[in-house]
């Protein structure tokens, strides 16, 4: 991978980590809670399953899988599994809440989609800018 594919992978990377650190911090204080009751690790554990989820993307942006749809399913099922593994293990260190694994299910699967969305509407716009600048010089 040459360096602007990293500079892009790490600046997703580390825009959906403030925004969904953000967020969180957000609902706590409307919730009342002025400190993260789970503290650092639960920060870096959003980090590790956010590494996941985004590794999983950008190896699925580029897997050779037509159609686009199997595409998503094949890297989405395996990273899945692995932020469970994930989850599993952070149960080694402490104990897991009784909502763990839906939790990251769901928070898991939502970022994903949303980027497969994006991923999806971006590919068609640059298809479309393609065959508009070929019809153009035609």
């Amino acid at each position: 991978m040459n360096q602007k594919k990293w500079i892009r992978i790490v600046s997703i990377y580390s825009i959906i980590y403030t925004a969904i650190t953000l967020l969180s911090s957000v609902l706590y204080l409307c919730n009342g809670i002025y400190e993260d009751p789970s503290g650092n690790w639960h920060e870096l554990d959003r980090a590790m399953i956010l590494l996941i989820g985004i590794a999983a993307f950008e190896l699925c942006t580029n897997l050779p899988v037509k159609p686009l749809i199997l595409r998503y399913v094949t890297a989405y099922i395996p990273s899945l599994l692995l932020a469970f593994a994930y989850v599993w293990s952070t149960g080694l260190r402490e104990p897991l809440a009784k909502t763990a694994y839906r939790d990251i299910w769901i928070n898991f699967t939502s970022l994903f989609v949303i980027l497969c969305i994006i991923n999806t509407v971006t590919d068609v716009c640059k298809k479309k800018r393609t065959q508009k600048g070929k019809g153009e010089k035609e």
